[in-house]
Parts: C-alpha cells; structure tokens; sequence
C-alpha cells in the first residue's frame, strides 16, 4: 500500500534533485517551509511532528536540503514531508504539501467496524503502524 497524502503522491518517490527543484520553486514564490515528520500517517493525522523551526526567508534551498538531511538521519524509518507556507495575504496557509521520504515497507491501515442501535454501522480508520507502539508510548 502506498499512501497517498499531498501533492506528487501518485507519482514515484521524488529525487534529491526533484525536491530541490520544488524548493526552489517555493522560494521563489516568497513561501516559507517547513519540515516534519511521523511514524503514524493516519488520513486524519494532519499535525506530523516538526522539525526545528519553520525555514521562514530562506533564499539559499541548499538550507532546506540541509535540514532535509538531517531529519532523515533521525528518521530514517518513518515518513517526511515539506510544506511551503504562504504569508502574503496576512495568514499562514499551506500552499504546498508533499512526502520527501517513505519508509521501505508500508504498513498501510485497516477498518474497525461497530455496530450500533438500529441498522447504523461505524467504520473506523487505524493504522498498523500504531500496534507495536501504541499511543503514549511511541515518543
């Protein structure tokens, strides 16, 4: 299973070189960027871990891939992502979203059903990735 969140998901993984292109893109654009990280990609999981700060006026991407490397060296098992953030209209809002790294296998998710009163049947989404480690424990 592969996940599918952001921009560039359908598409093979990105190069070091690819990705660079795309901050570049960014910076020229005046957004700022950001990097973080998970080891749960839940659909709903929309706040991942940051890494260091937001790169705000950054005009050299050779920082941002900097960065990049340094969080794959920490994380080199879970999942990465960049965000470019644009301020120009008086708020912070997310303009470009995509996965910079994946782990080698992806553990993908699973339904939980419930049935309730009547005839009503709830699905929950939960990712395997969350059952060596449950929640509280992972960090």
């Amino acid at each position: 299973m592969r996940l599918t969140q952001g921009a560039f998901s359908f598409l093979p993984d990105l190069t070091d070189e690819q990705i660079k292109l795309q901050v570049d893109y960014c910076i020229s654009q005046g957004w700022s960027i950001n990097i973080e990280w998970t080891d749960d990609p839940h659909p709903r999981n929309v706040y991942w871990e940051l890494w260091g700060l937001p790169l705000f006026d950054i005009k050299d991407p050779a920082a941002v891939m900097y960065e990049l490397a340094e969080c794959r060296k920490a994380n080199t098992t879970g999942y990465i992502k960049m965000n470019g953030f644009d301020a120009s209209i008086g708020t912070e809002s997310c303009v470009m979203s995509f996965i910079v790294q994946r782990p080698t296998y992806e553990p993908g998710f699973y339904l939980s059903r419930q049935e309730s009163s009547g005839r009503m049947i709830r699905y929950t989404i939960n990712s395997y990735s969350t059952q060596g480690k449950p929640s509280g424990e992972r960090y």
